[in-house]
């Protein structure tokens, strides 16, 4: 039996345009994948396919050989379904209650999940990201931004999924508050053998957290392999200038302008 995530031939459809056209990667049991590209590629598109709230046009999504695609009937097998791979989203304060303080809110999906309503277990997700009784008692409002991050982390791992997909997780962080989730991260995987997925722009977060990476553009894969390779030595044009986009010493933004342009002019020729 295949086990882990597999993706195979992913494709979705806006109107005249393939915003994800056979899209391909797998993520092992405790792995950590990194998909990368610029706004526009598909990145965010592939992640809500993965966790259903988009339905594909095409391609199959295995975890652990099951049929991720395939709709399953009655409320039990629904969320039987969703406790496979979680989502956590980029601004937490949009998919937290304001009215509800985050320890009910952490209380209600293991209740949803069936993974009781005690308070030992509340207590014990939120110390697991760093969180006390104060912040269990506080309104999302009342908590900064990386303290709302660590809860919709603690609502994710509630359902205790075998994949948590991150998409631009950090990306509304202070560089500081982004450290310290990146090491929270890493930490809860080393200690649940939970399989992470990093949607991000950002190549250093990508670098620092996975083995392998997938690289996007206009919905496709245009190269994959282990992270250190990819970004070292990379074989295509555009995992180049993504690289090359990043300031740095002597950087020059014309040059980059120029190379996209070339880049795009390659592209749209005949092949």
């Amino acid at each position: 039996m295949t086990t882990g995530l597999v993706v195979h031939g992913l494709r979705k459809r806006f109107g005249d345009r393939w915003a994800v056209d056979g899209v391909s990667f797998a993520l092992e049991p405790g792995g950590a994948l990194g998909v990368v590209g610029e706004s526009g590629c598909g990145k965010s598109t592939t992640a809500r396919m993965l966790v259903g709230l988009e339905r594909p046009d095409g391609g199959t999504v295995h975890l652990d050989g099951a049929d991720r695609l395939v709709r399953p009937r009655g409320r039990a097998a629904r969320l039987a379904h969703a406790r496979g791979v979680q989502l956590v989203f980029q601004d937490p304060y949009l998919s937290l209650d304001p009215r509800i303080p985050v320890g009910e809110a952490v209380r209600e999906v293991l209740r949803l999940h069936g993974g009781g309503r005690s308070d030992t277990r509340v207590a014990e997700l939120l110390d697991q990201v760093g969180l006390g009784p104060r912040e269990a008692a506080a309104l999302p409002r009342a908590l900064s931004g990386g303290q709302r991050q660590r809860v919709a982390v603690a609502r994710a791992l509630a359902a205790r999924p075998k994949v948590l997909v991150l998409d631009e997780a950090v990306a509304a962080l202070d560089v500081s508050i982004q450290a310290q989730i990146l090491d929270l991260l890493a930490g809860i995987r080393r200690e649940s053998g939970i399989a992470l997925l990093f949607v991000s722009h950002d190549l250093a977060v990508v670098r620092h957290l996975t083995e392998r990476v997938v690289v996007l553009r206009h919905g496709r894969v245009v190269e994959s392999g282990p992270t250190g390779q990819v970004l070292t030595d990379p074989a295509h044009a555009y995992t180049r200038l993504l690289l090359d986009s990043v300031p740095h010493r002597g950087w020059d933004p014309d040059r980059i302008a120029e190379d996209r342009r070339r880049l795009t002019v390659e592209e749209s020729a005949p092949a």
